[in-house]
């Protein structure tokens, strides 16, 4: 290993060896969230939207090919760390949406998730401080860590963003993602955490405006949907643009989506209904809220989904 890039945290260097080149990109950070992380693999593949018995068999394939082909594994050369960081950057995120995911914090499995991603993301930000999507996905992983406690109500019922009480954000944490933004903007190299990150900032600003700036948080949208088009942004987008130029425009983005890639999540059925309700077709909006009921495995949001067709 060279002394040079080592980090002194083990999980760090770990999640550096893990990015091999013999090692197939598509696998590298599910391997990381594994072997390094200890998520098992039905979590890893909810959190990559494949069945958990595909992403069972290609990590399994891959540790097969490690000791088949007998990998030695090096962490990279100083100039070689920019190649590779996206995928344990990617690694970070997946670890802090999979604790992010459980609201009510009961799940065994994903207790201390959220804290170990910001503590390895913070760690990240030391040693490559120039590094933009370093600094965009601590700024991320800041500002909906800040709303946390909004989330919920006393009775720990879901409470969907728009309508959170921005007393209860914490402001020390908005001040800090800020700060990481600002640093990442030197660099003049957008990448997709910063847009990510730079959509929770505007959603931030109401707790000083008071309202939701959505076109501009649909131009984000655009942006990121060119830089990295995958179905949780391309959902992001049409909920945007729903907010900002209309319910009509927002469903027809919606519909343009592939239908092999929806059938399973979970988000986009909970748009289709909202969208549905909205323009008055209740028929639609009901059977849109039974296919999300039906996937959401949060039972503080499953409620909510309850309480909202319940008015149809």
């Amino acid at each position: 290993m060279s002394t040079d890039t080592a980090f002194p945290d083990e999980r760090l260097n770990m999640l550096f060896l893990c990015t091999h080149p013999a090692i197939d990109p598509s696998i590298r950070t599910p391997l990381m969230l594994q072997t390094v992380l200890g998520m098992d693999a039905s979590r890893i593949a909810s959190a990559f939207v494949v069945k958990p018995s595909t992403m069972g068999q290609r990590l399994t394939r891959a540790k097969a090919k490690i000791r088949t082909e007998r990998l030695t594994f090096a962490m990279p050369d100083a100039e070689e760390l920019p190649y590779r960081l996206d995928a344990v950057l990617e690694a970070i995120y997946a670890v802090y949406g999979s604790g992010w995911d459980d609201l009510t914090g009961v799940d065994p499995r994903r207790k201390g998730l959220v804290h170990e991603a910001i503590y390895l993301g913070k760690l990240l930000t030391n040693y490559l401080p120039d590094e933009p999507e370093v600094q965009g996905l601590l700024a991320l992983m800041l500002h909906c860590e800040a709303r946390r406690e909004a989330r919920v109500d006393a009775s720990g019922s879901y409470i969907p963003l728009s309508e959170q009480d921005t007393t209860r954000w914490s402001t020390l944490m908005i001040m800090e993602a800020e700060h990481c933004l600002r640093m990442a903007s030197q660099s003049k190299r957008i990448g997709r955490f910063q847009l990510l990150a730079a959509i929770q900032s505007v959603h931030a600003q109401r707790a000083r405006t008071g309202f939701i700036e959505w076109k501009e948080i649909a131009l984000l949208y655009e942006g990121l949907a060119r830089l990295s088009p995958t179905i949780g942004v391309l959902v992001g987008r049409a909920a945007a643009v729903a907010e900002g130029y209309g319910k009509e425009r927002g469903f027809t983005l919606l519909e343009s989506l592939p239908r092999d890639k929806i059938v399973s999540y979970q988000p986009y059925w909970a748009l289709t209904a909202h969208l549905h309700m909205q323009l008055g077709r209740r028929e639609e909006a009901r059977s849109a809220y039974s296919r999300a009921i039906g996937l959401c495995e949060d039972p503080s949001i499953r409620q909510f989904l309850y309480q909202q067709a319940s008015q149809i």
